[in-house]
């Protein structure tokens, strides 16, 4: 579902093509009043488009797809908006934003629930104007008031690094009338994405939030009321959730969705781990899955209905930037705040003889937190990114003006580099952290260099448990810490952990929520998962939010990430470049996918035919 929520809202932006200009304002500065907006280029759809161009827009309606939520402890209730309880997959499901984005372009903001947008060429303010046809699924008018209303409550009760960033964008929101809303922003907040932004905020019911005493901040026990073409249908709580499509949708015949929100169902069930997942796939339990486990994929995709040609198996092509999986060291800890400890950490992960033991070669290295993009720093700092990193220079580790851009250590064919380890032994020397009798590292306080590797994926451990080996090998105390979800989520939110695997990867539009990643203001926040606080950080951030053309974001990010990369933080793992797919053979997709969304959810269908057959043979129910 390409709806923009929480921090997806932030990464909005990329292309804006004016359709109507009126003097007003400022002087001689024109009022824009368009379909859709952006950052430097213009949109590719014109005003008047069909239908989105990688759709097919006769796709017929009906039928289930049903996925897995594997290595999850299940959910309690429907509220993903607060870090109290674990909230439902896809419970927002139901809210749509005012804008919305495609899967072709990089950051088009287009009308939703809007007609149209204002803004001055400034863009100091935007006015939405709405669709009067806009309804909930309980048949209430969307107008407004409930605009003004979400926004209030994200501002008031949102996840506390979002309210942050919603303080510093906006700095007044009035109804104008039942369809009209404005949005007045602060004075010294740059002006790239802010319209995106607040366009990208989900909208939620007043009606529903005041019938059903709804406290944003609390989990809920009912799902949302919404406006958007899907909503709650039923669940089994902490094993399964379905939504259902609504027949009264009130944007079904837009041109946006001509073509999309095609199954009268979307199933969700949850699995204790991968393997159960697996097997329960096998057995028909649900149909469609994307796959994560390299030897899952490489030895297990051998069973009947797969030879016999009722399930389907396919690589298809993603051209998203990577999701920047990777370990992540604690910086909130004291042993994790000297750069030279977590550099030794990083050089005992093999990854090389991890992709060939372990992964069938299946992986690359993630470098960046822009991997797989032109937004990736690399080499050594150009003139431009010298100009912003000189003034920052007491703030970031020495060489960051003449070295190359940080790379993840290169390892040899056995699973312990010996010259890896000479390199992170001679840093954790210098350190002060030297062996004792016992072959354990301790400081001058004779304390025990201790690591625990936070996990909750029995499938994880193939590949935590040589990394341990490697530490233990080095002198470090490493454990691998097995707990389950509920475990995880709870110690990750309080912050109670040495190194954990998380995802940094950042948007093509990068902008405020970097803030929320890597902004001192958010050290508390779960966001920022490694407590990250640097004044050099903080200023290139501000940096990249102000940039104003491709070429200004495109430099300033590749000091940014040059920045990142050099403080070490993190031990960055792998990805694929491709999406790894298995269904039963019961559904259909337009011959040629976008770049930036697999879309099964979206614009993919259920095929009655192919799905009879498969009845019939008794493959499904």
């Amino acid at each position: 579902m390409r709806h923009f929520v929480l921090i997806a809202a932030l990464a909005l932006g990329n292309v804006t093509s004016p359709v109507l200009a009126q003097e007003s304002g400022k002087g001689d500065e024109k009022i824009i009043r368009s379909h859709g907006i952006g950052v430097f280029d213009e949109l590719n759809l014109p005003a008047d488009f069909k239908h989105l161009p990688y759709v097919s827009p006769d796709a017929p309606k009906g039928g289930e797809i049903s996925e897995a939520i594997p290595n999850a402890s299940g959910f309690d209730n429907y509220n993903p908006f607060t870090f109290r309880g674990r909230g439902a997959v896809l419970s927002s499901v139901m809210l749509e934003p005012i804008l919305t984005g495609t899967a072709d372009e990089v950051g088009a903001a287009y009308c939703l629930l809007c007609e149209s947008l204002e803004y001055p060429e400034s863009r100091d303010w935007v006015i939405f104007n709405l669709r009067p046809e806009v309804k909930f699924s309980d048949g209430t008018p969307l107008t407004a008031h409930d605009v003004l209303f979400s926004y209030e409550t994200l501002r008031d009760k949102g996840l506390s690094s979002f309210r942050v960033v919603i303080k510093q964008q906006v700095a007044k929101a009035e109804v104008l009338d039942d369809h009209r809303i404005k949005f007045i922003f602060t004075p010294d907040y740059p002006r790239r994405d802010v319209i995106q932004s607040v366009g990208g905020l989900p909208v939620f019911s007043r009606k529903d939030f005041s019938d059903n005493k709804r406290d944003l901040e609390q989990p809920m026990s009912k799902a949302f009321i919404g406006s958007g073409p899907y909503m709650f249908d039923s669940a089994n709580l902490g094993r399964n959730v379905t939504y259902r499509r609504n027949p009264d949708y009130w944007g079904k015949d837009l041109p946006i969705n001509i073509g999309r929100h095609n199954f009268d169902r979307i199933r969700f069930e949850y699995f204790s781990d991968y393997d159960a997942a697996f097997e329960a796939f096998k057995a028909g339990e649900y149909t469609f899955r994307r796959e994560v486990s390299s030897i899952i994929w490489a030895t297990r995709y051998n069973f009947p209905t797969l030879e016999n040609g009722s399930v389907v198996k396919e690589t298809l092509p993603d051209g998203n930037i990577a999701n920047g999986q990777t370990w992540v060291l604690n910086l909130r800890r004291k042993n994790w705040q000297d750069i030279r400890v977590r550099k030794a950490i990083g050089l005992m992960f093999n990854f090389e003889w991890s992709n060939d033991a372990l992964f069938y070669g299946l992986y690359s290295r993630i470098n960046s937190f822009w991997e797989n993009s032109d937004l990736a720093a690399t080499g050594t700092p150009s003139e431009g990114e010298l100009e912003l990193l000189e003034p920052l220079v007491k703030d970031l580790p020495q060489g960051i003006l003449t070295d190359e851009v940080a790379m993840p250590s290169v390892s040899g064919e056995r699973q312990l580099d010996r010259r890896n380890m000479r390199e992170a032994a001679a840093l954790l020397n210098e350190a002060g952290w030297t062996v004792g009798e016992d072959g354990i590292r301790r400081n001058s306080e004779g304390e025990p260099l201790t690591l625990e590797i936070l996990n909750d994926s029995q499938t994880f451990d193939r590949v935590i448990n040589p990394f341990v080996q490697n530490l233990r090998a080095l002198g470090i105390d490493a454990r691998n810490v097995r707990v389950d979800n509920a475990q995880y989520e709870n110690r990750k939110r309080s912050h109670d952990f040495d190194m954990i695997s998380d995802h940094l990867g950042q948007s093509a539009i990068p902008g405020a929520g970097l803030q929320q990643y890597f902004g001192s203001a958010n050290v508390g926040d779960v966001f920022n998962v490694m407590g990250l606080a640097n004044p050099a950080i903080d200023a290139l951030i501000k940096q990249v939010e102000r940039a104003d053309t491709q070429d200004v974001l495109t430099t300033r990010t590749h000091a940014l990430d040059r920045a990142l990369r050099s403080l070490h933080f993190w031990i960055p793992q792998w990805y694929n470049a491709s999406h790894l797919v298995a269904y039963y053979d019961q559904y259909g997709r337009p011959e040629t996918l976008p770049p930036y969304d697999l879309g099964e959810l979206d614009f993919w269908w259920y095929d009655k035919e192919k799905a009879e057959k498969l009845r019939k043979a008794g493959v499904l129910r």
